[in-house]
């Protein structure tokens, strides 16, 4: 075993607190964690962590080695980032977390291309509506839609995002077109309850921002899914642009409410904070920005 995965294996232990947690961040075994803390401490000559059934705590001569050690750390880990990206070309394994809906309707299409582009780099891409640690659970970079919260990463903005009230020509028929936000409390909408508050919808309007309070029978934890049962005319959807481009366009439905749309933050790439960024998340990274960077074909509103 080498001293510096020993360390490493420390360092992970102390962030995550506890074995199991550190051996998924280096993707090892809770066994192979524990060993490799044991060598490390048999190497030193001290102990490092008190142990019991329940919790790890560093002793003090462990805090003090932490303290140290995660600056070496991570000036060895800029050094190495700062040869490869100037000696290579990128390359090697890129773990990369996006949103279901996003990464398959738009995201797949451009990491197909980049990865046309970049041979040397492994893709493992997870499609997840859960918020990912990046830093606990290995992954090099995150896409995520809405606005940017995690002030521990940094965060690039691709493009703009907002979300379009929609409804079929059949509904629309049967019950009118809403002339204002308020008007939805009539009507029947069908809730997303991956929005952060499903039951209220927000708007933009002259006087400042408004919330409406909505009622519905379908409440679906999909944006798609949501698209999918107002185009068969069974009430409004509240939607993100990327994903009802394609509706509106064929005319399954139409777009309602549009001088009212709030604007909800945006897609972007984040990751870990570094002195030097390595270059298969910094190629990456350019990659993307360059793909967005002018108005996405599904910006139907323009902005």
């Amino acid at each position: 075993m080498d001293r510096l995965d020993c360390d490493r294996m420390f360092v992970a232990v102390m962030e995550t607190g506890s074995f199991a947690a550190a051996a998924l961040r280096l993707r090892t075994s809770s066994g192979q964690a524990s060993k490799l803390v044991s060598r490390l401490e048999a190497d030193l000559g001290v102990r490092l962590l008190n142990r019991t059934t329940r919790a790890l705590s560093p002793t003090e001569v462990g805090q003090a080695y932490y303290d140290r050690l995660r600056g070496i750390l991570d000036e060895f880990d800029s050094l190495d980032a700062l040869v490869k990206s100037s000696s290579a070309s990128p390359r090697g394994r890129l773990k990369l977390t996006a949103p279901l809906t996003f990464g398959i309707v738009q995201l797949v299409p451009a990491l197909n291309d980049f990865a046309a582009a970049f041979p040397e780099i492994e893709l493992d891409v997870s499609f997840t509506d859960r918020v990912v640690n990046l830093v606990d659970e290995g992954f090099d970079a995150a896409i995520r839609a809405g606005r940017a919260v995690d002030s521990s990463l940094i965060a690039r903005k691709l493009c703009g995002m907002v979300t379009i009230p929609v409804a079929s020509p059949a509904y629309i028929a049967r019950r009118g077109r809403p002339a204002h936000p308020s008007d939805l409390a009539t009507h029947d909408c069908i809730i997303d309850t991956n929005f952060r508050d499903p039951l209220q919808w927000r708007f933009a309007t002259p006087e400042g921002p408004l919330a409406v309070a909505l009622r519905g029978r379908l409440r679906y934890s999909n944006a798609e899914a949501c698209l999918r049962a107002a185009e068969m005319g069974l009430g409004i959807a509240n939607v993100p642009d990327f994903v009802a481009a394609l509706s509106l366009k064929s005319g399954l439905t139409e777009a309602l409410l549009t001088p009212f749309a709030e604007d909800f933050g945006g897609i972007y790439v984040l990751y870990p904070p570094g002195r030097h960024l390595a270059a298969k998340v910094r190629v990456l990274v350019d990659f993307l920005a360059d793909r967005y960077r002018d108005r996405p074909d599904w910006a139907l509103l323009g902005r």
